[in-house]
């Protein structure tokens, strides 16, 4: 990971996305603490595509504990056709 501050990126900032692009991030220090991480646009979307597993994997498991707990509805597959038909 490389830093650098606002005013260095600016003048080499071709430089900077080159290196973010070839994957390594690029974090730019700012005032007041408030810095940004430079990534491409791949990383971008594997941090992503990571981000929705491990929603979807926490939303499995608060399942899998309601079905322990018998927290269930259970349906006939008559009574979801008839759902399906209103």
């Amino acid at each position: 990971m490389i830093a650098t501050k606002q005013m260095d990126l600016r003048a080499n900032i071709k430089k900077y996305f080159d290196i973010a692009f070839n994957g390594e991030p690029v974090i730019v220090s700012r005032k007041e603490n408030k810095n940004v991480v430079v990534i491409s646009e791949a990383e971008y979307n594997n941090l992503q595509k990571a981000k929705r597993n491990a929603e979807y994997l926490a939303h499995l498991d608060r399942s899998f504990e309601q079905l322990e707990r018998g927290e269930v509805v259970v349906k006939s597959m008559e009574d979801l056709e008839r759902m399906a038909d209103e």
